[in-house]
């Protein structure tokens, strides 16, 4: 059926300005824009997650529910397409979205009674961020531990790449990385920072109860004053011609090998 010229209107009126007047968020400054099912479910589990807007298709609504989520009152019911103009057309959204405030970050005081640590020296890139955030809520890290210049902002971009760990890992944000170090050496953490060329696999470096693992930047790799913080600096060994690895896939090889060790399986 042909459309009345007051809905053609409607319509063109509502592709400028994107579903609820809003376009995505570049990072954390305010609220912006989470999208796809595994991150938006665990968004909406989070009690922790200010909600501001919900927009999603049937489909995705009853696929929500399937999985036990809990809805808020108020959703806008979308077509696919109204999400595309949106979220902009390589956001793989799955037909759901949420505009949300950023969480607010915890403080290294939350972290006295961790056993896995994961620092970030300088990871600015979201998509390795959120493959980071992944790969340690499944291997059971207790919080990442950024810094608040030089990383990469909360936004749609990491939180998609993380698949819901961003609402699961607690992430704490400290000033100055050095300090932070330090302060967990105090509590009786073994620093370990991930270096290719080590001079000691991470295998038999690793060792007591307190583990803080150090990842630093692509192509820079931890910085000076960071290296020498660290107890000990090891590589994964490699038996393959490239050495070193992008720092999402060199995170999930020194996590396991690290929670290998702690849960005792890695022990000789």
């Amino acid at each position: 059926m042909a459309e009345t010229g007051e809905r053609k209107d409607w319509r063109r009126k509502r592709d400028r300005r994107g579903v609820g007047g809003r376009r995505e968020s570049a990072g954390a400054d305010g609220p912006y824009w989470i999208y796809g099912l595994h991150a938006v479910a665990a968004a909406l589990a989070n009690p922790r997650r200010e909600i501001v807007r919900m927009v999603a298709s049937k489909n995705a609504l009853d696929r929500l529910v399937e999985t036990g989520a809990t809805l808020p009152a108020s959703i806008e019911e979308v077509l696919p397409r109204e999400l595309d103009r949106l979220l902009g057309a390589e956001a793989v959204h799955q037909g759901v979205a949420i505009e949300t405030e950023p969480l607010e970050p915890a403080g290294l005081a939350s972290v006295s009674g961790a056993r896995l640590l994961l620092l970030l020296d300088q990871v600015t890139d979201p998509h390795n961020v959120g493959a980071v955030l992944r790969s340690a809520a499944a291997l059971g890290v207790d919080a990442l531990v950024t810094t608040s210049r030089h990383r990469a902002a909360e936004s749609g971009v990491l939180a998609k790449a993380a698949s819901g760990a961003l609402d699961l890992v607690p992430v704490v944000e400290v000033t100055n990385l050095a300090r932070a170090m330090e302060e967990l050496g105090e509590l009786g953490f073994m620093r370990v920072g991930l270096d290719s060329e080590g001079p000691a696999t991470l295998e038999d470096s690793v060792a007591g109860d307190k583990v803080a693992l150090v990842l630093g930047a692509e192509g820079k790799g931890l910085r000076h004053l960071t290296r020498e913080l660290c107890d000990v600096l090891a590589r994964i060994d490699m038996p393959g011609a490239i050495k070193s690895l992008n720092v999402s896939n060199a995170a999930v090889l020194a996590l396991y090998i690290v929670r290998r060790h702690l849960d005792g399986k890695g022990k000789r």
